[in-house]
Parts: C-alpha cells; structure tokens; sequence
C-alpha cells in the first residue's frame, strides 16, 4: 500500500517495476507488473486522483489480455492475484482526462470499463518478449495526445500536483492562489479532470498520508497523528478517515500488522 496508485511491489512472486515515459504534461509514469503465484494473494492499494490504462493478462480475465479505463478514486482497494498474469499500466496526469473519455466531473470516480484505443496487441506481445520495446509502442501512441494537452489541463495537473505535495496547502482557496487562477476557475477545471473538488483533492491527501503512515507504521498513536494533521480529536480525525480511505484506522493498521505477519 505505500505504493499509492500500483500493486505494492513487496509481496514475493510479484515483481513491480515503474518508468517515465518523457512525456510530463501527459503521463506520471508507466508501471508494469508481474507475478506468479502458488496461492491466492490480495494486495491493497491506494489510489492517484488520476486515470489509469491497463493491459492486463491472466487467470483474473477473459481471453489473452484485457484493457480497461480505471477511474480515480480515495478509498483503500483490494484486489487479489491468482495464478500467473501480468499487467502494464499508464497513470495519466489529470490533464490527459479529456482526451481519454468524455466522463467529466463525479462520473470518473471509480470508474471500470474497457478501453479500445490503447495498442493493446502490440502491448501484449511486448510482456510477452516477443516483439519490440513497451516503452516505444507507448511513445507512439501516446505522444500525439501530449500535443493536445491544452491550458485547463495544465492547470488541473498542477493543482493536483500542490495539493499533493504541499502539506501548507489546505484551502480551496490556498490552492487557487498557488496556481495563480481565481478559486471559481480551479473549482471547475479541478472536478472536470480529476471528479473531486479541490478540498476534496487536499483532504485525500491528508488522509492517504495518514494511511500510509498507519499501514507501515501500525503502532503509532492516533491522537497524535489526529494532532498532526490539524484535527483537535481522533474522534473527529476517525470519522473523516473512514469517509475518505473507506476503512477504518484501527482497519488500515490491522492490515499493516497482518502484512509483516
């Protein structure tokens, strides 16, 4: 779990690998995983703001591989892995949205449907060793939708860029002044490109931090870590995690403790 938006790389017989494509204003990074398995194992993950691509092989779908469109959303997911399979992803930056799908604003979240415009054949045969490198096919299909970013994408990319790195950051407002555009104008470039509200942006940031702090530090206290993230209870800091990770605290460190057996 401490590998927000990828299958955590820690497990044996699952080996994780990431890369960047060159191609910044589009795409964060490529990731790509492969396992092989004498028994089931469920891996938790949490989520970027953002859209990933995958091309996926394995016991888990139908045919020789499957693509699909996974949506951003908060919460904690668990998925499990059986058998031998391989996946390679593409976690998009938000201003790729648009040029993905015609789902804007609340209809990205979560969202799970096939995707037919990704060289998903000549993806499989990469993983596969038998024909050319992963990372050209991805560079030609991906660079001329780079050249199609426009400014309102740029603008929800880096808003969602601060409000995940500046823990200084906690307004709507605050967020709006660091991109330098009025509080309206990031409200509605914001929701259209990631599905959340800028405050919703920051307080998944909040709580994914707690969550990773508690998963692989499962003793730490939680009134101080309430205290930390500017909460006055761990009552209060309780109820937003439950609402935003989906689980709750004592949840997220059980499952810390159970990974380190």
């Amino acid at each position: 779990m401490t590998s927000r938006g990828h299958l955590n790389p820690g497990s044996p017989g699952v080996v994780f690998d990431r890369f960047e494509l060159g191609l910044p204003d589009l795409v964060r990074n490529v990731w790509v995983v492969r396992w092989r398995l004498d028994r089931p194992l469920t891996q938790r993950v949490l989520n970027y703001p953002a859209l990933n691509v995958v091309v996926e092989a394995g016991p888990q779908v139908d045919g020789s591989h499957h693509t699909g469109l996974h949506g951003p959303q908060p919460h904690v997911t668990e998925r499990t892995l059986t058998g031998t399979g391989w996946a390679v992803g593409v976690l998009f930056r938000p201003a790729a949205t648009p040029l993905l799908t015609d789902l804007v604003d609340t209809g990205l979240l979560g969202v799970d449907v096939a995707f037919h415009d990704a060289p998903s054949t000549r993806l499989a045969a990469a993983m596969t060793g038998e024909s050319e490198e992963l990372r050209g096919i991805l560079q030609e299909w991906l660079t001329p939708l780079a050249d199609r970013v426009d400014a309102a994408g740029r603008l929800a990319t880096s808003a969602a860029v601060i409000a995940e790195e500046r823990a200084d950051i906690t307004t709507a407002a605050a967020l709006a002044d660091a991109v330098h555009a009025s509080v309206r104008t990031v409200e509605r470039v914001v929701r259209r490109h990631t599905g959340f509200t800028p405050k919703q942006l920051i307080e998944c940031r909040r709580m994914q931090d707690a969550a990773t702090q508690l998963y692989t530090e499962p003793d730490t206290d939680l009134s101080t870590l309430a205290a930390d993230l500017g909460f006055t209870d761990h009552a209060h800091f309780s109820r937003r995690y439950r609402g935003v990770i989906g689980e709750t605290p004592g949840r997220t460190r059980a499952a810390g403790r159970a990974a380190r057996g």
